[in-house]
This record gives structure tokens, C-alpha cells and sequence, in this order.
């Protein structure tokens, strides 16, 4: 399609946004400063008593973001950066979080913990996810592994599914075009697109859900080449969720996953035809049974992930599962104390040119006393059973102490907490360079804060953490995966603001300052920014502007195998929603990079220029 063709149809678009006149509710749900938070103790919560400065992601914001992936969204979190995140869909991300390597940030789905065994970093992809068929998602930062076991050593991103309507039927539609350029190729040709369904519905005691998704998108090279051939990137999902509730007590649902995508890619920063097909299998159940002042729950789930590439060096595949059980009870005393005692199993399977696996149990405790005077303490304690290095112990001490005012309150919160990450199956038993004997690497991270919270009306945040990583996993002279003498440390300073004068205008913005000492911090921005005003222009209609900020950082030079500075960059986007018919249908329009900056995200690989997207978000 010509330019102005999509020209005039997003003008008409935007048109429409702007002059309707019909009185509809209010589209934007401002997010609720003092909303509950569940993350970080398991239990529901208020941010009041929570000792850690939980990031949330609730609907409403997703929403506000259609278009959009869960990596984009994440990025413009403090304390995160995302490579790949901006540059073409189908980029490999690395989610680097408080200074951290993506192996030390653990992604949990619906209560259990989601990698890739077979894969060399044992990071969980983002492009298998679909941002429609995400409810919320709560991110806590810093070592978490009481709670959550291996990996959960910088971050923990808890992303929760959407549930099934209480409705006997419903569905919903989402659809979305549009551009997918350069900042050099401005030719505003269709070559992003975006759909979900979904229906689902409870008949009784009996729900039900099924939700399709797929991406497309071409027009772009993966790598920076004198030809700029265009690498696709293609995404199908489908899910299926079924629950029943036998009693106001007990209640079950059984969920399975279908995930694949296909993927063209350019290696050594030149063309080749090069191409990868990812397929992600799963199946889990979660069950609660609930009695006077406490529940046991059961989250388990068996994945299988087969990944197919063929590139200039052969064909290769990797077939890794991956089977988890969580089962904890969780009991409050004298309405103070929330307890969970609880134990994890977790399998590895992976097939190399023989299989492998290993296997972790890993009983753990943890307890948060509230209480009626401002004083809260989060503390716990994991023993890691591991099948071939033995046993490792971590623990967590978080204590707050909220300060009431007329208006809010003031806290003050601090930690200690360990943590570790799991050496993989490539490491212990891969084809090169393997070494059964490795421990896990081991992290201490110690946090001191304090918030500030405001009439629902404004939320401040100031944090500081020290962060030291011992026993990382590198590798020796002869490409041999060793645990590396030298200690790695990462300090830094996250400040987060939210401020609500009036019932249509919103701002809210952070800022994160990162030192990494011990090696050369590769992909890791010392300054990152980001800034949102969102604008409520009528009750149907709301805009947001963003900005964001990412400052100089190192890459490696993969042809020359040295180290190069990638230049600091601004990034702006604007999003306009019109809700067209009040809870039914929404029609927005978003334009990315409206500066046009060219900037380079990882060094050699392509990013996007000004962009233009279009869709629709319809309820039935």
C-alpha cells in the first residue's frame, strides 16, 4: 500500500478518535496507587505493608498498549533493559535486569516457572507470548530465590493469564496494522499485523476458555547489510483453559498451550538464509482447597520445546522438557502472620547427541508478620536439593515500616536476601565445553528505600541496591564452561513517580542508575528513563505521550571480537484510544519513534524507524 493511502486512513482514523460526540464511560482506568500486590509474599497484600517496591501491570495499562508486546511493555519499567525489544519482531531478547545476565530474571506464568531447558542461557522467550491473553503482570526486583527457586536472582516477572468470564459466553476480538520500517526506509508499507480471539464463559460450576493469536511481520532485515533483505517473522498461539468448581472450597482447571513461530535471521552481520521454528508444548493444572485460615495449592506443568534452525553451518535441533510441581499451604495466625510452607520439584530433559537431565526438590518457608502499628518483616528460607552438585541454602530478610500521615503514608524498607541460578544442561552435559562439576552461581543482593504515598493522588519511590555475583559461570582458555574466580558487583539507584492531579491527567515516570564492576557490562545502560502523560481529551477518548531514555552502553564487535560504545538514544510514542461503543468497542491508533531517531539497539542489528499502527479491540 502507498504512503498515502495509509496516510489518509489513519487520518480518518485519528478523525474519528477526536470529533465523536456520543457520552461514553470513562475508557481510562487510572491505576490505583494503593492497589494489592502479590509477588512477593504470595499472599494479597496492600503496597502499604509489601517491603519490596513491586512494579504492577494491570489490565488497563495493557490495554492502553494494544499493539504493543510484553517485551516493549516491560521495557519502559525502571531497572530492566530488554535488547532486542525495539528492533525487528523476532529479535532475540535479553532481559537484563538490575545489572543482571537474562539467566538471572525468571519468568513465571500462572504460578509456574517457564525455560527453555535445551536452550544455551535457559532464558524464557517473550515472543511466546501474546500480549492479548495477558490479565496483569507484577514485577519484583532483587534476589528472590526463597520464594521462587533458581534464576530468580535480579528479577522476578509474574505474568498472569486471563481468566475466564463469569458470563455464560463471551468473546473478544483484537486486531491491529501496520508499518514495520526503518528510520532510513520510510515507504509506510503494511507489514505488521496483529489478531486474537478468544471465547469463553462458566456454565455452573463449569468454565471454559479458548484463545487464538497470531503475529506477522516483514519488511525488515535482521542485520544491518548493504541488501536489507527483509527477514519474516510469523507467531501462531493457541490456548485452551478449562476449570470446575466442586465447592466453595475446592476448585481445579487444566490448561494446554500451543506456541510456534518461524523466524528468518542474518548471522555474521551478513544476509543468509537463515531460519529457526520454535514450538512450545504445554499442559499444567492448578488446584486450591481452601479451610478456615489457610489453602493448599497445586501448580504443576509439563512443557516440551523443540526448536529447528537452519543456517550456513548445517541444521541443528533441540528438543528440551521440562516438567514443575509447586505444592505449598499458606496459613495466617491471629491475623498477622502469613505463613507458606511449601516444597518445588523441577526436571530438565534435553537431547543433545545423548540425553541429559537433571533434577532439584526444593523444600522452603516463608513467613510475613503485618502488623497494626506500621512494622512489616517478609523472611524465608529454601534448601536447594540438587542431582549433581549437592545442596545450597539462600534466605530473605525484608523488614518495612510504615509511617501513617493524614493523607497516606511514608515507608521505609530494606533487604537481604541470596539467591542462585542453576547451571544448565549445555553447561553440565552439552556437545562442547561441557563440565559436570560446576556449582551455581550465587548472588547477594541488599536494597534500602523509601516511598512515599499521597491521597491516591501520588506515589514516590527511591531505592538503592548492592548486588554481588559469585561463582559465575564463563568460560576457560579452550571454550571449557568454568566458575569464574573474579567477582562481578552491581550497584545502582531506581526512582519511581506516579502522580494523578485531576481525574483525566496522569503522569508517571522512572529513572534508573546502573554500575556494573568486574566486566565490561555488555548491553547494560548506565542511565535509563522513561516518561508517561496520559490525557483523558473527552469520556471516550484518551491519548498518551511516552518517552523514553537509554543511555550509552558497551556491545561486542562479533567480527573483530572487540568491545564498542553504542550511542545514547531517545525514543518518542504517542497512543490514542476512542472507545466507539461504551464496554464493547475501542479503536486506537499509535505512532512509534514519531522523531524518526536512528539508533542502533545491538550492535550490527536492525532497529525500527517511525512507525505507524492501527487496530481494534472488541467485547462481546
Amino acid at each position: 500500500m502507498k504512503k498515502k493511502y495509509l496516510v489518509l486512513g489513519a487520518a480518518i482514523l485519528a478523525g474519528k478518535f477526536l470529533f465523536a460526540q456520543e457520552e461514553q464511560q470513562d475508557s481510562i482506568q487510572v491505576t490505583q496507587l494503593q492497589e494489592v500486590v502479590v509477588s512477593d509474599s504470595r499472599f494479597e497484600l496492600k503496597r502499604e505493608n509489601s517491603g519490596k517496591t513491586v512494579i504492577k501491570i494491570p489490565t488497563a495499562e495493557l490495554e492502553r498498549n494494544q499493539g504493543r508486546t510484553v517485551a516493549e511493555i516491560i521495557n519502559t519499567k525502571s531497572g530492566i533493559e530488554i535488547a532486542g525489544s525495539r528492533g525487528r519482531d523476532g529479535s532475540v531478547f535479553g532481559v537484563f535486569a538490575r545489572g543482571g545476565r537474562g539467566r538471572q530474571a525468571l519468568v513465571i506464568i500462572d504460578g509456574v516457572r517457564v525455560s527453555d531447558p535445551a536452550s544455551f542461557s535457559q532464558e524464557y522467550d517473550l515472543r511466546l507470548l501474546s500480549t492479548a491473553n495477558v490479565e496483569s503482570i507484577e514485577i519484583i526486583k532483587g534476589a528472590a530465590s526463597t520464594l521462587y527457586g533458581t534464576n530468580a536472582a535480579t528479577a522476578v516477572i509474574n505474568i498472569t493469564t486471563k481468566k475466564n468470564s463469569k458470563e455464560p459466553i463471551s468473546a473478544n476480538f483484537q486486531s491491529s496494522m501496520g508499518t514495520n520500517q526503518t528510520a532510513d526506509d520510510q515507504n509506510y508499507n503494511l507489514a505488521n499485523f496483529q489478531n486474537s480471539a478468544s471465547v469463553n464463559g462458566t456454565l455452573d460450576k463449569f468454565s471454559y476458555g479458548v484463545n487464538f493469536s497470531n503475529r506477522y511481520s516483514s519488511g525488515l532485515s535482521a542485520a544491518v547489510t548493504p541488501e536489507n533483505e527483509e527477514d519474516v517473522f510469523s507467531q501462531f498461539s493457541t490456548e485452551v483453559k478449562f476449570g470446575y468448581q466442586f465447592s466453595k472450597k475446592f476448585e481445579l482447571s487444566i490448561y494446554g498451550n500451543q506456541t510456534r513461530f518461524n523466524n528468518e535471521f542474518d548471522a555474521d552481520l551478513t544476509e543468509a538464509p537463515n531460519q529457526n521454528s520454535t514450538t512450545q508444548e504445554r499442559v499444567g493444572i492448578s488446584s486450591s482447597f481452601k479451610y478456615k485460615k489457610g489453602s493448599i495449592h497445586l501448580n504443576t506443568a509439563y512443557t516440551d520445546y523443540e526448536t529447528d534452525t537452519q543456517s550456513t553451518f548445517g541444521e541443528s535441533m533441540l528438543d528440551g522438557k521440562n516438567w514443575v510441581l509447586d505444592v505449598y499451604n499458606k496459613y495466617i495466625f491471629a491475623d498477622k502472620w502469613h505463613t507458606i510452607l511449601g516444597v518445588n520439584y523441577l526436571k530438565d530433559e534435553a537431547v543433545f547427541t545423548n540425553e541429559a537431565d537433571f533434577t532439584i526438590i526444593d523444600p522452603y518457608i516463608n513467613v510475613v508478620y503485618v502488623s497494626d502499628f506500621g512494622f512489616n518483616l517478609n523472611t524465608g528460607a529454601r534448601l536447594n536439593n540438587h542431582s549433581e552438585y549437592g545442596s545450597h541454602f539462600v534466605y530473605n530478610v525484608n523488614p518495612s515500616y510504615a509511617f501513617p500521615t493524614s493523607t497516606g503514608y511514608i515507608k521505609l524498607l530494606g533487604s537481604y536476601a541470596t539467591s542462585y541460578i542453576t547451571p544448565n544442561l549445555i553447561q553440565l552435559f552439552g556437545d562442547f565445553g561441557a563440565n559436570p562439576d560446576l556449582e551455581p552461581e550465587e548472588n547477594r543482593t541488599i536494597e534500602g528505600g523509601v516511598e512515599y504515598f499521597i491521597n491516591e493522588k501520588l506515589r514516590v519511590s527511591a531505592l538503592y541496591f548492592d548486588r554481588n555475583e559469585k561463582n559465575t559461570i564463563g568460560f576457560d582458555q579452550n571454550f571449557v564452561s568454568i566458575n569464574v574466580a573474579d567477582e562481578i558487583d552491581v550497584s545502582g539507584i531506581e526512582f519511581e513517580a506516579f502522580w494523578s492531579p485531576s481525574e483525566k491527567l496522569s503522569l508517571s515516570a522512572n529513572y534508573t542508575f546502573t554500575d556494573r564492576q568486574g566486566d565490561n557490562a555488555i548491553r547494560i545502560p548506565e542511565h535509563k528513563a522513561n516518561l508517561n502523560v496520559s490525557y483523558q481529551l473527552c469520556d471516550s477518548t484518551n491519548v498518551s505521550l511516552d518517552y523514553a531514555y537509554t543511555g550509552e552502553r558497551l556491545d561486542t564487535d562479533f567480527t573483530t571480537f572487540t568491545d564498542v560504545t553504542l550511542d545514547a538514544f531517545s525514543l518518542v510514542n504517542l497512543y490514542l484510544e476512542h472507545e466507539l461503543m461504551p464496554n464493547k468497542l475501542k479503536l486506537f491508533l499509535s505512532g512509534n519513534n514519531l522523531l524518526n531517531e536512528d539508533f542502533a539497539e545491538v550492535f550490527g542489528f536492525t532497529t525500527r524507524g517511525r512507525n505507524i499502527n492501527a487496530g481494534f479491540n472488541l467485547n462481546f
